[in-house]
């Protein structure tokens, strides 16, 4: 039987976007209760991606961005969001 998995627990910096993509998708699949293996057989990638992917170890593609959003069941932009931004343009 596999630990529960847990959330990430420190937010990313703003302008870390690997780091910012890693807390996303860990957040998601954690909140879905699936493991990194899950994930990867739902993107029909390695579980050792999904590993390196929340560890900001690779460069991930578009491509890459598209099923893991398709498999968390969300848009591919919101991945790469940062947790604390809001929408809104501010002025200058």
């Amino acid at each position: 039987m596999s630990a529960t998995p847990k959330p990430p627990t420190e937010l990313p910096s703003d302008d870390d976007v690997r780091g910012v993509l890693a807390y996303n998708v860990r957040l998601l699949r954690v909140q879905r209760n699936w493991s990194q293996e899950d994930l990867a057989m739902e993107c029909e990638l390695d579980r050792t991606y999904i590993s390196a992917v929340e560890r900001s170890r690779w460069n991930v593609s578009l491509a890459n961005i598209q099923k893991l959003a398709v498999a968390l069941g969300t848009e591919p932009w919101r991945l790469l969001r940062p947790p604390n931004s809001d929408l809104t343009l501010k002025a200058r």
